[in-house]
């Protein structure tokens, strides 16, 4: 019988990153089937959006080069005004929802006892949380970029209890302020762990996300040494736009992350899982193999 993963337990630097991995293994399908359900829409509008502005601006790139300069000015500036406002706009949009199903998922996973949910299942949660996490990320990410801008320091400091942040909003079902303080107090006493981990797993999925943009690359070098360098160019740009939406795909890996994070420290503060483990020995209800624990 293929072993479950538990959340609700003790876990060292090793143990979440093993955990990680492990839990996207098993669940890799219905997973990946309600990432690209619910958030679909928004990597196609994104790409869309993408290729549209882009080919548009490489046209008026060629008249420049042939010399029509007025009549394209007002146009190049109004195209790249637009490029910025729909990659911020969906850019938004495609981290809430990943944001939203990952986490929606993972929290029926613990809920239904280690099942893996449908994605109807998942499609409750996420019309519950998206707005939420959508205006509570917006409100972090400012904080975040203000702490780098005033000093580097405390934008370290608070990265750790930022990604916690979004976990406890979804896997405890809390609104901004209460997510907010709970996050910094279960990052207290440890935050070394805490941003080990988060940085590894980043280095993790900057590493996967560079592999999807090598094709990318390999198109736009052949297209110095083609006599069809424009059509491959034009190629390069598509490629880039698809490339770069699909491979959000790969923060599912620090979301999953982020949930075994916030389940080891809520272990470490409350031990909850402990509880229900005591709680529910000798009746049949638990039926989960875990490796052994220190408290």
């Amino acid at each position: 019988m293929k072993e479950k993963i538990e959340f609700r337990q003790l876990r060292e630097f090793d143990g979440i990153i093993s955990g990680t991995l492990l839990f996207i293994k098993q669940n890799f399908k219905p997973l990946l089937k309600a990432v690209f359900y619910l958030c679909g829409f928004f990597m196609l509008a994104g790409v869309v959006s993408t290729v549209f502005t882009q080919s548009q601006i490489s046209a008026l790139s060629q008249n420049f080069e042939d010399g029509d300069y007025n009549e394209n000015v007002s146009s190049w500036s109004t195209l790249h005004l637009m490029r910025i406002i729909l990659q911020g706009v969906f850019m938004v949009l495609n981290y809430t929802a990943l944001y939203t199903t990952v986490l929606s998922y993972i929290a029926l996973y613990v809920e239904k006892g280690n099942i893996a949910p449908k994605v109807d299942e998942v499609w409750n949660y996420f019309k519950h949380y998206f707005f939420r996490v959508m205006w509570g990320g917006i409100a972090i990410s400012i904080l975040w970029v203000i702490c780098f801008i005033c000093c580097v320091i405390p934008g370290l400091y608070v990265t750790p209890a930022l990604f916690v942040f979004y976990g406890v909003m979804v896997l405890e079902n809390q609104d901004f302020s209460t997510a907010f303080s709970r996050a910094f107090a279960l990052v207290k006493d440890n935050w070394w762990i805490t941003f080990a981990t988060v940085f590894v797993m980043l280095i993790i999925t900057t590493l996967f996300t560079s592999i999807t943009l090598i094709p990318s690359y390999i198109i736009l070098l052949t297209s110095y040494f083609s006599q069809k360098g424009g059509a491959l160019q034009q190629g390069f740009q598509f490629f880039v736009a698809v490339s770069q939406h699909l491979s959000q795909v790969f923060l599912i890996i620090p979301l999953v992350t982020t949930a075994f994070i916030y389940y080891n420290l809520v272990e470490r503060k409350e031990s909850v899982g402990l509880m229900k483990r005591i709680s529910d020995f000798g009746n049949g209800s638990n039926q989960v193999v875990h490796p052994d624990e220190d408290y």
